[in-house]
């Protein structure tokens, strides 16, 4: 099983949504910074990755773990070996790059 590094590329933060919907004292994401770095390895959720995040793209990880090189999706991803997602939150979303580091 292949070796696995999530960086985290984007942290964002909707305010037009967060004033609408968001709690009073929401904030951006308070677990992930710009630049992080984690790793899966033998295919398990890195301990300081969001369990939503992780829920989110577990799949993709999944597949690249187990020898997935490229994601054929039409007009989606130019690069091989290299997946990028974002978490589930609609608020206050994070942007995440998968890449295998070790075949």
């Amino acid at each position: 099983m292949r070796k696995l590094k999530i960086t985290v590329l984007k942290v964002d933060f909707n305010e037009e949504l967060c004033k609408e919907y968001g709690a009073p004292d929401i904030v951006p994401c308070p677990v992930h910074e710009v630049g992080q770095e984690m790793y899966v390895i033998d295919g398990k959720k890195p301990p300081e990755l969001c369990g939503g995040a992780w829920g989110s793209f577990e799949k993709y990880a999944f597949a690249m773990a187990h020898g997935l090189d490229s994601f054929t999706f039409p007009g989606w991803l130019g690069k091989d070996k290299v997946c990028i997602n974002t978490c589930n939150d609609g608020l206050r979303p994070v942007t995440f790059k998968i890449e295998v580091v070790e075949d």
